[in-house]
């Protein structure tokens, strides 16, 4: 997957569970849940909303890799 996400890390230092995520960003759990197993990439304006509840930078959260690319941080 090209899209990587630091999402579930994030919500885990707040203190959210993927329903109160939801809440705050204004989408489902099922959403939040579809993310964090990077089966489904966000929109921008989910990904800024996201940045802005957890209070970092978009780049903090999503990894955008290009085919064949490998994750550095893994």
């Amino acid at each position: 997957m090209p899209l990587l996400n630091h999402v579930k890390e994030h919500r885990a230092r707040l203190g959210l569970n993927q329903a109160e995520l939801g809440k705050l960003a204004g989408v489902s759990r099922q959403t939040i849940s579809l993310i964090e197993r990077e089966d489904y990439s966000p929109s921008v304006t989910l990904a800024l909303k996201l940045a802005k509840i957890f209070g970092c930078p978009v780049e903090d959260i999503f990894d955008y890799l290009e085919e064949g690319e490998k994750d550095e941080q893994n």
